[in-house]
């Protein structure tokens, strides 16, 4: 049996929960939170490469440490559960915890299957050390939003999806 993650409807409301292999499949609605990291001065964002064994966006690029949300899970801390697993980054008090940033839904395709996920994106200032977790990160590195917003210029290059509809709330 796969992981079990939590089911929404259309309207961001958690509905129940279902194996993420089903909700990949069938294109259920699920929700995911996210963490922009910033540098501590705000002029530059943390971009990395992930691994090409993800289930989904594999070995595309992302400004986002993040993931699915487990049944009951809220958002703010599935997101600082992320940061610590993906980049290693332990928050402390609630001064240093990732400040939300905005939502958005994305309804697409990947691999010719329908994709829904409600997205809640946060945004830490942090300057810390940065561990990779080898299995889902390949590489990370800093570049400034117009560095990353040039990139995204070019259609071909493969970045995830649901990331580059917060694009605009995220690079302001």
């Amino acid at each position: 049996m796969s992981e079990m993650i939590a089911v929404y409807d259309a309207h961001g409301r958690e509905i129940g929960s279902q194996e993420r292999s089903v909700v990949y499949a069938q294109g259920l609605w699920h929700a995911s939170a996210g963490v922009l990291v910033r540098s501590e001065d705000g002029k530059r964002v943390f971009v990395h490469k992930r691994t090409d064994t993800k289930a989904v966006f594999a070995g595309m690029h992302d400004c986002l440490a993040g993931g699915v949300l487990g049944p009951g899970e809220d958002p703010a801390e599935a997101a600082i559960r992320e940061l610590g697993e993906e980049l290693g980054i332990v928050t402390g008090p609630r001064d240093e915890r990732p400040l939300p940033l905005t939502g958005a839904s994305w309804d697409g395709e990947w691999a010719g299957r329908p994709m829904r996920c409600h997205l809640f994106a946060y945004e830490l200032r942090y300057d810390g050390p940065i561990r990779l977790q080898a299995e889902e990160i390949v590489a990370g590195w800093w570049w400034t939003d117009e560095e990353l917003l040039s990139h995204l210029e070019n259609p071909t290059w493969p970045f995830v999806p649901d990331t580059r509809v917060l694009i605009p709330d995220l690079l302001r």
